[in-house]
């Protein structure tokens, strides 16, 4: 009786000691890299620490957040492949899909802040980075560029001026993106309408206009 007690209480000593070195184990969740660690060996943690241990990351797989501007998110179409670089490899075209898409625009910055997935297997990009996307635009309308100098703005209005008739006239524009010396405009405008290159408010409306061939 007394050696089988002795046995029991032996199992369980071991049963209590194998259950203390588990707490002495901290098993992460998935894969990764410590980035970051907050205690050092010998250090006293426990269940209520309110700080972390360890700041673990896993690179396999990144998100991309790209803030839209609202005039391209017409043109967003979930599961779409958007390019993109980033400075530390200049040279070199990475890419990401679209994943998920808010449907609502940020009050401050009017943009819509599309999620995109990336494959990391390689781990050459890191959390971060800050790259320069090639976003593809589609618009549901017909748009036109305009010199820079084109486009005149008052505190009162935004403006082209079309020549019908050798006489100016005010066209009213709402401005889009802008590349290359040239501003998208939109606004009552069709192919082959003549704008005034460098326009300005002392072009009155109306007024006659000398074309220069």
């Amino acid at each position: 009786m007394a050696q089988r007690d002795a046995a029991k209480a032996a199992a369980a000593s071991v049963d209590a000691l194998s259950k203390l070195e588990n707490y002495l184990q901290v098993t992460a969740p998935f894969d990764g890299i410590i980035t970051e660690r907050f205690v050092h060996p010998g250090a006293l943690v426990g269940p209520n620490r309110p700080e972390p241990m360890l700041r673990l990351e896993q690179h396999s797989r990144l998100r991309l957040v790209v803030p839209v501007p609202e005039m391209a998110v017409p043109g967003i179409a979930n599961g779409a492949r958007v390019s993109f670089t980033v400075p530390a490899f200049p040279d070199e075209t990475f890419s990401g899909v679209i994943a998920r898409i808010p449907g609502s625009l940020d009050s401050k910055t009017r943009s819509m802040p599309v999620e995109l997935d990336v494959q990391n297997l390689s781990g050459r990009l890191g959390p971060g980075m800050y790259p320069e996307v090639q976003w593809p635009v589609h618009k549901p309308r017909s748009s036109f560029f305009v010199p820079a100098t084109s486009l005149v703005t008052t505190t009162e209005s935004m403006f082209v001026i079309k020549i019908i008739n050798n006489h100016a006239q005010y066209v009213a524009v709402s401005r889009g993106t802008a590349e290359a010396g040239k501003v998208e405009v939109f606004g009552k405008l069709a192919a082959g309408d003549r704008i005034v290159k460098r326009a300005t408010d002392e072009i009155r409306d109306g007024a006659p206009v000398s074309i220069k061939q």
